[in-house]
């Protein structure tokens, strides 16, 4: 398989993610890195590997998309900056901690945990179990741990932490264009923690294919970054024109297969 091949079905996985992201209002991470698992055992990857090597490559795409998240979300005023700076804190930390995690975990199981949180999410997605406002913000000494607790989680699941994020803000009876905005500008330390950590774990890895960096895929990456920033704006225009609560169950069903298909497997 060539490397143009390889970078030009990328391009097509991250207009499909950008896509969904945009539909559905939720990070890319949690669609690229099923697919991504997907496609690696379909270029014969070693299956050690396989789902480190989807986490990492998900996170550093993250660190690129990011940046304009926040931007557009900084410009509606809607980033919480007095919640983010305790919080990225902890992040950093926890995001470290959670490659490290994943390291320590074989390919297979690393895909059971991917798997079982897939499910979770879709599962409150077709429930609505959405927490609702129940406390105040909590000061540093509470925002720096729970920061620290949504990077572990997000670095082990190759996510922006939005599907984290925006519920402990909501629960802390931040608004839900801040919490969204907030959930976005903390995207930024856990991938850039995380992907730095997944390259540290993944470094000289004997089963790591061409182009790696550490766990990190760059093929994949360089695929996907350009084209899942375009689409997420037309997955957003088409949101806005399609049955919203229609879509959340598709979606919510199509992670189900997603979840049971790594369960099975």
């Amino acid at each position: 398989m060539s490397l143009l091949f390889v970078v030009a079905s990328y391009l097509a996985l991250g207009a499909l993610a950008g896509t969904l992201a945009g539909l559905f209002g939720i990070g890319g991470g949690l669609i690229i890195v099923p697919v991504l698992i997907f496609s690696f055992g379909a270029q014969g990857v070693s299956a050690e590997v396989a789902a480190h090597l989807a986490v990492g490559t998900s996170l550093a795409t993250i660190v690129f998309t990011s940046l304009s998240s926040i931007r557009s979300h900084h410009q509606r005023n809607a980033v919480r900056w007095e919640i983010f700076r305790p919080m990225a804190v902890g992040i950093v930390v926890g995001a470290v901690v959670g490659a490290w995690s994943a390291s320590l975990l074989s390919g297979p199981a690393l895909e059971l945990v991917i798997g079982v949180f897939v499910i979770a999410v879709a599962i409150k997605m077709l429930a609505g179990a959405d927490p609702k406002p129940g406390r105040a913000v909590p000061g540093p000494v509470g925002l720096t741990p729970a920061g620290g607790v949504i990077g572990w989680a997000s670095a082990i699941f190759g996510i922006g932490g939005g599907t984290l994020t925006v519920p402990y803000l909501s629960w802390c009876n931040v608004r839900m264009q801040q919490a969204v905005g907030t959930s976005a500008a903390c995207g930024l330390p856990i991938a850039v923690a995380g992907a730095l950590g997944n390259i540290g774990t993944g470094w000289n890895n004997p089963n790591l294919p061409e182009y790696s960096l550490g766990f990190i895929y760059l093929p994949a990456l360089l695929g996907i970054i350009p084209t899942s920033v375009v689409f997420a704006r037309v997955g957003a225009v088409l949101a806005h024109r399609l049955d919203g609560a229609l879509l959340k169950r598709i979606f919510a069903v199509i992670l189900l297969v997603l979840g049971f298909r790594f369960l099975l497997s």
